[in-house]
């Protein structure tokens, strides 16, 4: 264990932590929610900020730091349907949490054609993480009942998130279509 892989399993360790806090029922919660997953996001600068600098990486961080990103990410986005009921929530979240589970399996195909570094994470795919995490930030801080610029401003967010997300989407298929079709092909033989 380094302090690279000990940021990232700090991260998923959050995840119950700030839940629990969101769905509790005292003053400020929303609040202190968000400074969680706020605190839960820059371990995972942290984790990567480490691991080169200390040259601390390592095959388990590899593989943790994309999961516990994905867990967090996900989690979230599925935790809020519970107060944000709206299409205009909803459409977004699950457009975004199909992208990660199609975009996780593009890669572990790659991955298996040796290929992986056609689909590797762009800067618009960092730009989308961004977006998406500070939208969620925004979100965990309030609820529909709380002032309306704050929730409209993490819809706006979310919704550009969400076509950044496609975008990106879009991009990687593009990049692996000639491995994918070289599949298929050999599939259907």
């Amino acid at each position: 264990m380094n302090l690279a892989n000990f940021f990232t399993c700090l991260r998923v360790l959050l995840i119950p932590v700030f839940m629990a806090v969101y769905f509790a029922d005292f003053r400020g919660h929303f609040l202190l929610s968000s400074a969680i997953f706020i605190f839960a996001c820059i371990t995972d600068w942290l984790d990567g900020h480490m691991a080169r600098r200390l040259s601390q990486t390592s095959r388990f961080g590899a593989f943790l730091d994309p999961v516990a990103d994905k867990l967090l990410v996900t989690i979230t986005l599925v935790m809020l349907a519970a107060s944000y009921t709206s299409a205009w929530y909803i459409v977004p979240a699950a457009l975004m949490v199909a992208r990660e589970v199609l975009v996780s399996a593009l890669r572990e195909w790659m991955a298996e054609h040796k290929q992986r570094d056609a689909v590797a994470v762009g800067m618009l795919g960092k730009i989308k993480t961004t977006i998406q995490m500070s939208a969620l930030v925004v979100l965990l801080a309030t609820d529909t009942q709380g002032p309306p610029i704050i929730w409209i401003t993490g819809y706006v967010m979310l919704s550009v998130a969400a076509l950044l997300t496609l975008w990106s989407m879009a991009i990687y298929l593009r990049s692996a279509w000639p491995v994918l079709k070289s599949g298929l092909k050999s599939e259907l033989k």
